[in-house]
């Protein structure tokens, strides 16, 4: 069914990665779901109502507020398609971001009226009917929303989309919902104890629990997440593999929305080697990572000398002793400018989140420890702190 549907209503169906299809790939997920969410709502809330259920009527307006969901998601794939414009020259992609959140919220604000109503019929229990109609109907719901939980997860892994995986653990949290409802119309049948009240409860409590999780997973990329370890890795992997490539450090990755990715790294070279040679190197790891990896990715070239002995061991010197100061420090970009009564050594100094010593203190250490062993240097130190773990 999944495919068909794909093949359907997915023009260029192969070319998930493309703007203009992944949009469609998102319309078609919130179309199926607007129609499956509606259905099911009109049904539960029917049954609710003749049962006198308010389990079976939360889990009702559960599948409103997915249909609900479906409509934002419909209009956030819609607009996060739209082409870079001169006000907003990286894209729209994250219009994607934010109709995830929008969907977050509605499902706190059911999560919220669900739970006082539960409350109510818990203080003022009702006689809720019974039938095997009822069962029947819940177990049908329960077989739609695994079937949306498998469409949005498939199409979710085909465009890596976290909004539409996101969907997906909501329908499988549905799944689950409405699995408690049945439990509790059964078991208040044969104990003839009301259980309703409290399975609401507990419905509007998972509803409450997914929402949070879900805010804090559709917030991180909005809010600046650091980028993936796998893909920094990748990175890494990747520019280590050119010829002249020495080192990489720098890397700040910025996250436009799904596949709108910019950044920029430093890539260390030999000072000795030709400028042009070592430029013409760059300029192809920055053409190959935008046609391979769809990342806009900006180049710096750091210059290092390699043949002079002594600052070769300097630098793998220095690079030993700042661990002393903090086991994750690492230095780059050291150059050495000796003069008649001292020598500065300037580099760099990336220092990690969360520290406890401030950017001065460490600066002060490294320094002590260098006049320890070269009395007559001088440290000029610029701090980095890091916005993705490389290796130096």
């Amino acid at each position: 069914m999944t495919g068909l549907l794909v093949k359907l209503f997915v023009k260029n169906y192969e070319q998930a990665q493309l703007p203009e299809v992944r949009a469609s790939y998102g319309k078609l997920s919130g179309m199926v779901g607007i129609v499956c969410n509606i259905v099911l709502f009109a049904a539960k809330f029917l049954l609710g109502t003749l049962t006198a259920s308010v389990a079976i009527t939360a889990d009702a307006f559960n599948n409103l507020g997915d249909a609900s969901s479906g409509i934002v998601s419909f209009l956030g794939f819609k607009m996060a398609s739209r082409p870079a414009d001169k006000e907003h020259p990286y894209g729209h992609a994250r219009y994607e971001y934010l109709a995830g959140l929008t969907v977050c919220v509605l499902i706190l604000v059911i999560g919220v009226e669900l739970l006082k109503e539960s409350f109510g019929k818990i203080l003022h229990p009702q006689p809720v009917d019974f039938s095997w109609v009822t069962v029947a109907v819940l177990l049908l719901a329960i077989g739609v929303k695994l079937w949306l939980a498998v469409f949005n997860r498939t199409l979710g892994k085909r465009i890596s989309s976290q909004t539409l995986m996101a969907t997906a653990a909501d329908s499988r949290n549905d799944v689950i919902a409405t699995g408690a409802v049945i439990l509790a119309t059964v078991l208040s049948h044969v104990t003839k104890v009301s259980l309703d009240g409290y399975m609401g409860l507990l419905v509007a409590l998972f509803i409450l629990y997914s929402g949070v999780n879900l805010v804090k997973e559709t917030l991180d990329p909005i809010l600046g997440k650091a980028a993936d370890e796998e893909l920094v890795k990748e990175i890494e992997k990747r520019i280590m593999s050119y010829p002249g490539v020495l080192g990489t450090h720098d890397l700040m990755m910025h996250d436009y929305g799904p596949s709108r990715l910019f950044g920029s790294v430093h890539v260390e070279v030999a000072a000795e080697e030709d400028v042009l040679k070592s430029h013409d190197m760059v300029d192809n790891i920055e053409r190959d990572f935008l046609s391979e990896l769809n990342i806009h990715l900006i180049v710096h070239m750091d210059p290092i000398v390699t043949k002079d002995e002594s600052i070769r061991n300097l630098r793998h010197w220095l690079a030993k002793e700042v661990k002393k100061v903090h086991e994750e420090l690492t230095i780059h970009d050291l150059r050495v400018v000796p003069g008649e009564t001292h020598t500065n050594i300037i580099f760099d100094c990336v220092v990690p989140h969360g520290i406890s010593r401030t950017d001065e203190e460490v600066k002060e250490a490294i320094d002590l420890l260098v006049k320890e062993t070269y009395p007559n240097y001088f440290c000029v130190i610029t701090v980095d702190h890091s916005y993705a773990e490389m290796m130096h």
